[in-house]
Protein backbone atom coordinates (compact mmCIF):
# COMPACT_ATOMS: atom_id res chain seq x y z
CA UNK A 1 0.00 0.00 0.00
CA UNK A 2 1.32 3.69 -0.71
CA UNK A 3 1.27 5.71 2.40
CA UNK A 4 1.03 9.55 1.46
CA UNK A 5 4.35 11.06 2.10
CA UNK A 6 5.15 14.91 3.46
CA UNK A 7 6.38 17.55 1.74
CA UNK A 8 10.43 17.77 2.27
CA UNK A 9 9.91 21.55 3.17
CA UNK A 10 8.95 21.48 7.12
CA UNK A 11 7.78 25.34 6.64
CA UNK A 12 5.13 23.70 4.59
CA UNK A 13 3.53 22.41 7.57
CA UNK A 14 0.88 21.50 8.27
CA UNK A 15 -0.52 19.67 4.79
CA UNK A 16 -3.79 18.45 3.40
CA UNK A 17 -4.70 15.10 4.18
CA UNK A 18 -2.19 14.21 6.69
CA UNK A 19 -2.53 13.41 10.46
CA UNK A 20 -0.34 14.85 12.43
CA UNK A 21 0.81 12.73 15.88
CA UNK A 22 1.19 15.69 18.47
CA UNK A 23 3.23 15.24 21.74
CA UNK A 24 2.33 18.23 24.43
CA UNK A 25 3.36 18.69 27.79
CA UNK A 26 2.97 16.66 30.22
CA UNK A 27 2.75 19.29 33.04
CA UNK A 28 4.94 22.44 32.39
CA UNK A 29 3.17 23.98 29.47
CA UNK A 30 6.35 25.67 28.22
CA UNK A 31 7.83 22.32 27.33
CA UNK A 32 5.29 22.42 24.24
CA UNK A 33 7.21 22.66 21.20
CA UNK A 34 7.69 25.35 17.89
CA UNK A 35 7.11 23.07 15.41
CA UNK A 36 4.20 21.51 18.06
CA UNK A 37 2.65 25.14 18.50
CA UNK A 38 2.66 25.63 15.03
CA UNK A 39 1.27 22.25 13.83
CA UNK A 40 -1.89 23.01 16.36
CA UNK A 41 -2.53 26.40 15.77
CA UNK A 42 -2.50 25.51 11.84
CA UNK A 43 -4.40 22.15 11.35
CA UNK A 44 -7.71 22.08 9.79
CA UNK A 45 -8.71 20.78 13.50
CA UNK A 46 -7.27 19.43 16.77
CA UNK A 47 -8.88 15.83 17.98
CA UNK A 48 -8.13 15.76 21.50
CA UNK A 49 -8.38 13.18 24.34
CA UNK A 50 -9.97 16.25 26.63
CA UNK A 51 -10.99 19.77 24.56
CA UNK A 52 -10.67 21.28 28.16
CA UNK A 53 -7.29 20.18 28.44
CA UNK A 54 -5.99 21.27 25.02
CA UNK A 55 -8.09 24.61 25.32
CA UNK A 56 -5.21 25.18 28.54
CA UNK A 57 -2.56 25.25 25.93
CA UNK A 58 -4.83 27.34 23.19
CA UNK A 59 -5.09 29.96 26.59
CA UNK A 60 -1.54 29.79 27.32
CA UNK A 61 -0.59 30.32 23.33
CA UNK A 62 -3.23 32.47 22.49
CA UNK A 63 -4.34 30.93 19.45
CA UNK A 64 -8.17 29.43 18.76
CA UNK A 65 -8.88 26.37 16.53
CA UNK A 66 -11.80 23.60 15.81
CA UNK A 67 -11.43 20.96 18.67
CA UNK A 68 -13.21 17.84 18.63
CA UNK A 69 -12.93 15.08 21.28
CA UNK A 70 -11.57 11.74 20.91
CA UNK A 71 -10.88 9.19 23.49
CA UNK A 72 -11.18 5.39 24.81
CA UNK A 73 -15.14 6.24 25.15
CA UNK A 74 -15.82 7.46 21.74
CA UNK A 75 -13.12 6.23 19.39
CA UNK A 76 -14.66 3.50 17.04
CA UNK A 77 -17.54 6.56 16.52
CA UNK A 78 -14.86 8.93 15.48
CA UNK A 79 -12.30 7.31 13.80
CA UNK A 80 -13.79 6.85 10.13
CA UNK A 81 -15.22 10.15 10.83
CA UNK A 82 -11.41 11.67 11.22
CA UNK A 83 -10.25 9.38 8.24
CA UNK A 84 -13.04 10.74 5.85
CA UNK A 85 -11.98 14.64 6.62
CA UNK A 86 -8.73 13.45 6.28
CA UNK A 87 -9.60 11.93 2.34
CA UNK A 88 -11.52 15.40 1.97
CA UNK A 89 -8.09 17.34 2.43
CA UNK A 90 -7.75 18.36 6.10
CA UNK A 91 -5.21 18.34 7.91
CA UNK A 92 -5.79 17.28 11.26
CA UNK A 93 -3.48 16.57 14.83
CA UNK A 94 -3.68 13.79 17.76
CA UNK A 95 -3.16 15.49 21.00
CA UNK A 96 -3.25 13.77 24.38
CA UNK A 97 -4.11 15.10 27.74
CA UNK A 98 -0.53 14.99 28.52
CA UNK A 99 2.70 13.21 26.69
CA UNK A 100 2.58 11.27 23.45
CA UNK A 101 -0.58 10.25 21.59
CA UNK A 102 -0.90 6.30 21.21
CA UNK A 103 0.88 6.07 24.89
CA UNK A 104 -1.59 4.54 27.13
CA UNK A 105 -4.63 6.06 24.79
CA UNK A 106 -6.97 5.01 21.62
CA UNK A 107 -4.25 7.14 19.27
CA UNK A 108 -2.16 3.48 17.93
CA UNK A 109 -5.95 2.26 16.21
CA UNK A 110 -6.57 5.51 14.80
CA UNK A 111 -2.81 5.69 13.33
CA UNK A 112 -3.50 1.78 12.51
CA UNK A 113 -6.80 2.50 10.49
CA UNK A 114 -5.77 5.76 8.80
CA UNK A 115 -2.44 4.10 7.13
CA UNK A 116 -4.47 1.15 6.01
CA UNK A 117 -6.25 3.58 4.09
CA UNK A 118 -3.31 5.45 3.28
CA UNK A 119 -3.45 8.05 4.98
CA UNK A 120 0.18 9.84 5.79
CA UNK A 121 0.94 10.38 9.50
CA UNK A 122 3.86 12.74 11.15
CA UNK A 123 4.99 12.60 14.35
CA UNK A 124 5.65 15.87 15.95
CA UNK A 125 7.43 14.59 19.06
CA UNK A 126 7.11 15.71 22.57
CA UNK A 127 7.55 15.20 26.01
CA UNK A 128 6.89 11.85 28.09
CA UNK A 129 6.63 10.81 31.35
CA UNK A 130 8.52 7.13 30.98
CA UNK A 131 11.27 8.92 29.37
CA UNK A 132 11.63 11.30 31.59
CA UNK A 133 11.75 9.17 34.88
CA UNK A 134 13.82 6.63 33.54
CA UNK A 135 16.86 8.88 32.50
CA UNK A 136 16.10 10.73 35.84
CA UNK A 137 15.80 7.81 37.81
CA UNK A 138 19.97 6.67 37.74
CA UNK A 139 18.73 3.08 37.16
CA UNK A 140 20.21 1.31 33.55
CA UNK A 141 18.06 2.78 30.77
CA UNK A 142 19.63 1.28 27.93
CA UNK A 143 16.80 -1.32 28.19
CA UNK A 144 13.87 -0.87 29.32
CA UNK A 145 10.23 -2.60 29.58
CA UNK A 146 6.88 0.02 29.54
CA UNK A 147 3.99 -1.98 31.22
CA UNK A 148 1.91 1.54 31.16
CA UNK A 149 -0.94 0.72 33.59
CA UNK A 150 -1.09 -2.91 34.74
CA UNK A 151 -4.61 -4.30 34.18
CA UNK A 152 -6.95 -4.48 37.17
CA UNK A 153 -7.89 -8.38 36.34
CA UNK A 154 -5.97 -10.48 39.16
CA UNK A 155 -4.78 -12.94 36.79
CA UNK A 156 -3.24 -10.69 34.53
CA UNK A 157 -1.97 -8.46 36.92
CA UNK A 158 -0.26 -11.21 38.92
CA UNK A 159 1.41 -12.54 35.70
CA UNK A 160 3.00 -8.96 35.24
CA UNK A 161 4.44 -8.39 38.77
CA UNK A 162 5.66 -12.33 37.76
CA UNK A 163 7.86 -10.95 35.18
CA UNK A 164 9.07 -7.98 36.81
CA UNK A 165 10.53 -10.11 39.72
CA UNK A 166 12.43 -12.16 37.24
CA UNK A 167 13.25 -10.04 34.27
CA UNK A 168 16.83 -8.37 34.17
CA UNK A 169 15.57 -5.03 32.25
CA UNK A 170 14.05 -1.81 34.03
CA UNK A 171 10.76 -1.44 33.85
CA UNK A 172 8.33 1.49 33.64
CA UNK A 173 5.00 1.65 35.21
CA UNK A 174 1.97 4.30 35.31
CA UNK A 175 -0.09 4.40 38.60
CA UNK A 176 -2.72 6.54 39.64
CA UNK A 177 -2.38 8.24 43.33
CA UNK A 178 -5.24 6.13 45.29
CA UNK A 179 -3.37 2.78 43.41
CA UNK A 180 0.35 3.53 44.08
CA UNK A 181 -0.21 1.55 47.95
CA UNK A 182 -1.26 -1.40 46.66
CA UNK A 183 1.10 -1.48 43.92
CA UNK A 184 3.68 -0.65 46.40
CA UNK A 185 2.69 -3.46 48.55
CA UNK A 186 2.54 -5.89 45.37
CA UNK A 187 6.24 -4.96 44.26
CA UNK A 188 7.15 -6.18 47.86
CA UNK A 189 5.50 -9.29 47.74
CA UNK A 190 6.73 -10.19 44.15
CA UNK A 191 10.24 -8.51 43.96
CA UNK A 192 11.33 -7.90 47.83
CA UNK A 193 11.39 -4.91 49.89
CA UNK A 194 15.20 -4.10 48.77
CA UNK A 195 14.52 -3.72 45.02
CA UNK A 196 15.24 -0.54 43.99
CA UNK A 197 12.73 1.29 42.79
CA UNK A 198 12.10 5.31 42.15
CA UNK A 199 8.72 6.88 42.29
CA UNK A 200 7.69 9.69 40.14
CA UNK A 201 5.49 12.34 40.99
CA UNK A 202 3.93 15.70 39.27
CA UNK A 203 6.90 15.49 36.54
CA UNK A 204 8.07 18.71 35.18
CA UNK A 205 5.41 20.86 37.81
CA UNK A 206 5.91 22.75 40.72
CA UNK A 207 6.04 20.07 43.07
CA UNK A 208 7.98 16.99 41.36
CA UNK A 209 9.19 14.60 43.46
CA UNK A 210 11.35 11.59 42.91
CA UNK A 211 10.89 9.05 45.73
CA UNK A 212 13.59 6.31 46.26
CA UNK A 213 15.46 4.11 46.78
CA UNK A 214 14.19 0.93 47.89
CA UNK A 215 10.47 -0.60 47.65
CA UNK A 216 10.39 -0.78 51.53
CA UNK A 217 11.67 3.07 51.76
CA UNK A 218 9.13 3.87 49.37
CA UNK A 219 6.29 2.49 51.11
CA UNK A 220 7.27 3.98 54.30
CA UNK A 221 7.43 7.87 52.51
CA UNK A 222 4.20 7.27 51.42
CA UNK A 223 2.30 5.56 54.11
CA UNK A 224 -0.36 8.03 56.08
CA UNK A 225 -0.18 10.14 53.35
CA UNK A 226 -2.36 11.83 51.03
CA UNK A 227 -0.94 10.84 47.95
CA UNK A 228 -1.77 13.04 44.95
CA UNK A 229 -0.78 13.73 41.37
CA UNK A 230 0.12 11.69 38.24
CA UNK A 231 2.65 8.80 39.29
CA UNK A 232 5.18 6.48 37.33
CA UNK A 233 7.05 4.41 38.59
CA UNK A 234 10.44 2.92 37.55
CA UNK A 235 11.89 -0.58 39.27
CA UNK A 236 15.32 -1.93 38.61
CA UNK A 237 15.58 -5.07 36.76
CA UNK A 238 17.18 -7.91 38.38
CA UNK A 239 21.12 -9.23 38.25
CA UNK A 240 20.82 -12.71 37.13
CA UNK A 241 24.90 -13.03 38.28
CA UNK A 242 23.97 -12.46 41.64
CA UNK A 243 20.35 -12.98 42.49
CA UNK A 244 19.19 -13.70 45.73
CA UNK A 245 16.19 -16.31 45.49
CA UNK A 246 15.15 -15.28 49.32
CA UNK A 247 13.72 -11.84 46.68
CA UNK A 248 12.24 -14.49 44.13
CA UNK A 249 9.79 -16.20 46.65
CA UNK A 250 6.60 -16.35 44.41
CA UNK A 251 8.35 -17.34 41.71
CA UNK A 252 9.72 -20.04 43.29
CA UNK A 253 6.73 -20.70 44.66
CA UNK A 254 4.97 -20.81 40.87
CA UNK A 255 7.30 -22.95 39.74
CA UNK A 256 7.30 -25.56 42.86
CA UNK A 257 2.99 -26.03 41.95
CA UNK A 258 3.78 -26.51 38.31
CA UNK A 259 5.93 -29.16 39.52
CA UNK A 260 4.06 -30.86 41.82
CA UNK A 261 1.11 -30.50 39.21
CA UNK A 262 2.85 -31.70 36.35
CA UNK A 263 3.45 -35.09 39.15
CA UNK A 264 6.07 -34.36 41.06
CA UNK A 265 6.21 -35.36 44.91
CA UNK A 266 6.97 -31.94 47.20
CA UNK A 267 9.81 -33.62 48.61
CA UNK A 268 11.09 -34.30 44.84
CA UNK A 269 10.14 -30.94 43.33
CA UNK A 270 11.68 -29.50 46.80
CA UNK A 271 15.24 -31.03 45.70
CA UNK A 272 15.08 -30.53 41.80
CA UNK A 273 14.58 -26.81 42.90
CA UNK A 274 16.84 -26.57 45.54
CA UNK A 275 19.70 -27.59 43.04
CA UNK A 276 18.49 -25.52 40.18
CA UNK A 277 18.92 -22.31 42.19
CA UNK A 278 21.35 -23.43 44.87
CA UNK A 279 19.21 -22.68 47.95
CA UNK A 280 17.98 -24.44 51.49
CA UNK A 281 15.73 -27.42 50.11
CA UNK A 282 13.89 -26.72 53.30
CA UNK A 283 13.35 -22.65 52.17
CA UNK A 284 11.42 -23.91 49.21
CA UNK A 285 9.15 -27.22 51.04
CA UNK A 286 7.88 -24.36 53.36
CA UNK A 287 6.48 -22.04 50.01
CA UNK A 288 4.50 -24.85 49.62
Amino acid sequence: MNIKKPSSHKNSEPESGFLYIVGTPIGNLNDLSLRALNILKNVSLIACEDTRQTRKLMSKFAFTNNLISFNKHNSSIKIPRIVNDLNSGKSIALASDAGMPSICDPGENLVKYAKSKGIGIVCIPGPCAALTAIVSSGLPSSKFIFEGFLPKKKSEREKILLDISKNDKTTIIYESPHRLLKLLGQLKEYCGGEREIQVFRELTKKFEEHIGNNVDEVLNFFEGREILGEITVVIKGINKEIQNPELNKQYLKEELNDLIKAGLSLSSASKYLAKKNNISKNLIYKLH
